[in-house]
């Protein structure tokens, strides 16, 4: 099992810092959260908390991601990074792939690509896409961001994204894997079909039955390997709870080890000792 620093509501100063520690200390990864802007109000609930409202204040900072890993890259050099997830479908997709893949290549491919459909229908609105389709849209696009980022010349007759013949360069050396977000069965048969699932914070007992059915939905897919399963545990506290997470399909977690010993309002020094205890408690051993 790897585990990733949870980068998200974290001020952009102290980003690179908790980056640096945590390539130092064993960490595997560096999950990025994603928006463009933080509307004061909206009429679109938030679906991962039980009475719809934001878990952050609107002092909270997003970097852009991939501006992100291109500094977070240059003082690593371990360190993965993905989006824990990035809403492509708020973006062109010719972006996507122009954006994810320079990051891919600066860091030399040490990128993942974590996408959902997004669920913010004013942010949709604000920048001019398209709500109701945003589906079929990232569906469309993750495909032929795959192919822009593997092939020569791409040329597509998809009714979204019609693209005459093009390149677009610099490619990334080896393949970007694509995880999907989102906790419902339509998310994780998207999920099935590429690389992994990255879900929300859940309980060990949830994340496995998550795991479960997606090696269920792969297999009627045909789809060969073990998924990425990328999820943040909230009962998880001991070696013993992430072995069994580990059994039980999770191949990633998602922490922020200061809460474990510092909490919420913990400052830089107390979290990057907490990301040092943490490591000495579970990831040595």
């Amino acid at each position: 099992m790897d585990f990733a620093i949870a980068g998200a509501f974290l001020p952009t100063d102290e980003l690179v810092p908790i980056a640096r520690a945590a390539d130092e200390l064993g960490y595997a990864g560096f999950a990025i959260a994603d928006h463009v802007v933080d509307l004061e109000t909206i009429a679109t609930p938030y679906p991962y908390e039980a009475d719809g409202s934001r878990r952050w204040d609107h002092a909270t900072e997003w970097p852009d991601p991939w501006v992100l890993v291109g500094a977070l890259s240059a003082v690593t050099t371990r360190l993965t990074f993905f989006t824990s997830i990035y809403v492509a479908a708020l973006r062109s997709p010719y972006q996507v792939a122009k954006s994810v893949g320079t990051a891919a290549v600066l860091s030399g491919g040490r990128v993942r690509l974590g996408v959902g459909v997004g669920w913010c229908r004013e942010e949709f609105d604000l920048l001019g896409q398209d709500f109701a389709t945003r589906g079929r849209r990232t569906d469309e696009a993750l495909e032929l961001v795959d192919r822009l980022w593997s092939d020569d010349w791409v040329e597509s007759g998809g009714p979204l994204y019609p693209t005459p013949r093009l390149t677009m360069r610099p490619r990334p050396e080896q393949r970007v894997p694509i995880l999907v977000g989102g906790m419902s069965e339509v998310a994780l048969r998207r999920a099935a079909r590429h690389d992994g699932w990255i879900g929300d914070v859940c309980s060990t007992e949830d994340a496995i039955g998550f795991a479960k059915r997606l090696r269920e939905l792969r297999a009627e897919l045909g789809r060969e390997g073990d998924p990425a399963v990328v999820v943040a545990l909230n009962d998880a506290l001991t070696r013993g709870d992430f072995a069994r997470a580990e059994a039980g399909g999770i191949t990633d977690v998602m922490t922020m080890p200061w809460l474990y010993y510092h909490g919420f309002q913990a400052t830089l020094e107390q979290k990057i000792d907490g990301m040092r205890r943490f490591a000495d408690d579970v990831l040595d051993r």
